[in-house]
């Protein structure tokens, strides 16, 4: 059974190619802390559900 953590999907990479990116993705998961990251994205979805909306709009219209 094959158990490798990385696999080539396309062309062939040197073993110090391979060696160079798994470096760089344990820095990477070193680095991360433990917290959780905070939210500053929407807390609400950014379009309207057309039900919702008050009938027809001029293809011209501010609104849309």
């Amino acid at each position: 059974m094959n158990e490798s953590l990385l696999r080539v999907e396309k062309g062939h990479a040197e073993p110090e190619e391979l060696a160079a990116i798994t470096a760089i993705l344990m820095a990477r998961a070193a680095n991360r802390s433990d917290e959780a990251p905070a939210h500053h994205g929407r807390s609400t979805a950014g379009w309207r559900r057309l039900e919702r909306t008050p009938g027809f709009r001029a293809p011209h219209s501010w609104q849309g």
